[in-house]
């Protein structure tokens, strides 16, 4: 088995004018059983690493038109990519089909079966027979470990063509993907592409496109490409170095004219998303936030939650979806509630109040609204939202109107209400001194 040390004397392919196309594998993939996200990821990390992808294509459990796919393939491409395929069972064929196009026979590859053998011993499970079956590896293939699962990658490089098998759980098609496939590919090369990601909320891609457009229309090295995100914009700012160039004296000025002219939509810089972002300056600035959430239901705490880091920022969070709790628990007063309903500025407004004295944290936000499909009034439509935060240094009421179109209106409501719960959580501890 090639391992990481001795790998990069391997193989490789010069990466002069080549182009790549990803072939996922999986009747699941083909019935909506399952989400091909792994294509996405792999498209990314080529073009960051100027890999051009012409083509994706999605494939059943069926050797004849895995072949006819393969084919077609490796007729307008030099790399093919795959993922999945390459388990125990009888319909995972992807070596087998993969290693007669190259007119390669598979042979028991010892390391590879020494590995599972180890694994199923780790979980005091006992190893089936068909289990070998992912051991068998195409004749001259270069294997890549799978330290995350039983099935280990290969490559197969023949007559200027490369094809690249990758386990199809995303939790093992990753590392393997970044460890292995990528310096394969790379290390020929003599220029990398570096990109840096620049995220923005409160403007729309076209919006932000019409701004600057001037800008992305001349900005050649490096270039300049939105991408829609819900309720966000991302700028991809992406140049092209020598290998072991410093790329921010290129990549650094259109940054800066990027920050000129829309810089008030700005909060970060790779940062990720707006659950990270806020999470980082949170525990920059050392302050806590609690939450008092009605119509999101406690998703803006699932979002905090979700980052490394967050139990040192977050206090707690109240779901108050009726009245009661929000004057119990949250001390909104009866009689906002009277008067204003419990969808109102005045409420949200409390309820940040509320759950700030209630914890004892530096920031409160509160969301209130009507995420629908019923509820709605003439008065009071289905996507109207307040979304409130309370600090020393920055309190503010938002009134949201959300397109509450589609099947997935609902959820799409309480996601948007969330993030500009965050992108308000962010700004008030901006603000903290």
């Amino acid at each position: 088995m090639v391992k990481e040390n001795d790998y990069f004397r391997s193989g490789g392919l010069s990466m002069k004018q080549k182009s790549a196309e990803i072939l996922a594998i999986g009747t699941e993939l083909l019935m909506g059983n399952t989400v091909n996200t792994n294509a996405a990821y792999i498209a990314r990390g080529l073009a960051q690493n100027g890999v051009n992808v012409y083509h994706q294509e999605v494939v059943g459990d069926n050797p004849q038109r895995l072949l006819d796919s393969l084919t077609r393939a490796f007729s307008r491409s030099d790399i093919v990519i795959t993922t999945g395929g390459l388990g125990p069972t009888y319909d995972d064929l992807s070596k087998e089909t993969i290693a007669s196009y190259f007119g390669r026979k598979l042979v028991l590859d010892k390391e590879s079966l020494q590995h599972i053998e180890e694994h199923f011993r780790a979980i005091g499970r006992p190893m089936s027979d068909n289990n070998r079956k992912q051991a068998m590896m195409p004749e001259g293939c270069t294997i890549f470990p799978n330290p995350n699962g039983t099935a280990p990658g290969c490559a197969i490089e023949q007559d200027g063509k490369v094809a690249f098998m990758l386990p199809g759980p995303p939790r093992e098609m990753k590392p393997m993907f970044e460890h292995y496939v990528l310096p394969y590919l790379m290390k020929d090369s003599d220029t990398v592409l570096v990109s840096k990601m620049i995220h923005l909320f409160g403007i729309g891609e076209s919006l932000l496109e019409h701004r600057l457009h001037d800008l992305m229309v001349s900005s050649t090295n490096p270039t300049l490409a939105p991408y829609a995100k819900s309720g966000e914009v991302m700028l991809r700012v992406t140049a092209r170095v020598a290998r072991g160039e410093n790329p921010d004296p290129i990549l650094q000025p259109v940054i800066e004219k990027v920050r000129e002219m829309a810089g008030e939509f700005i909060y970060g810089i790779d940062v990720g998303d707006l659950q990270t972002a806020a999470v980082r300056r949170l525990a920059e600035k050392g302050l806590r936030v609690a939450t008092a959430e009605s119509c999101t239901g406690g998703y803006v705490s699932k979002r905090i939650t979700e980052v490394d880091g967050a139990s040192a920022v977050f206090d707690c969070g109240v779901c108050s979806y009726a009245n009661e709790i929000k004057e119990k628990v949250l001390g909104v007063s009866h009689e906002t509630l009277e008067k204003y309903g419990a969808v109102s500025p005045e409420t949200a407004k409390e309820m940040a109040a509320g759950i700030r004295r209630l914890s004892g944290a530096e920031i409160g936000v509160s969301t209130t609204g009507i995420a629908g499909p019923g509820g709605g009034t003439e008065e009071k439509p289905v996507g109207l939202v307040y979304v409130a935060v309370d600090s020393d240094a920055f309190c503010q009421v938002l009134e949201l109107h959300i397109p509450s179109r589609g099947d997935d209106a609902r959820e799409y409501i309480r996601y948007i209400a969330s993030s500009h719960a965050l992108h308000l959580v962010w700004k008030a501890a901006g603000m903290a001194k």
